[in-house]
């Protein structure tokens, strides 16, 4: 079943190549979670005058019962951005089942060893 995608070029032009790269880490993205309704993907490049060339990818996923929205994967490569992007997307989709299915991860506690 193919996921209802929608890209965003923001201050650049369309790209075909990244738009097929988004389509298959959509489809990738697929086999993790059954249940994504929509995404949304935003590639831009921020308004840094003097600054070298970054892309910006933001991810918004519409899952049943609830919303996951990555935070700005920023990079010189646009590919490298989207994977990124998708990369945490997949964490957060990860997370996000394991949840639902009980399991939550234990805090990470840190042992001081005192020097006496």
């Amino acid at each position: 079943m193919a996921i209802p995608t929608e890209i965003t070029f923001h201050e650049l032009d369309i790209s075909p190549s990244a738009e097929a790269s988004i389509e298959r880490w959509v489809a990738r993205l697929e086999h993790v979670h059954d249940r994504i309704l929509h995404v949304h993907a935003t590639v831009g490049v921020p308004h840094r005058h003097g600054r070298r060339r970054e892309f910006e990818v933001h991810l918004k996923l519409d899952i049943s019962g609830a919303e996951i929205v990555t935070r700005l994967a920023r990079h010189e490569d646009v590919y490298v951005a989207i994977a990124d992007a998708f990369r945490a997307a997949r964490r957060q989709l990860l997370d996000e089942l394991e949840s639902r299915r009980g399991f939550v991860r234990a805090p990470y506690i840190t042992r001081h060893a005192s020097v006496g």
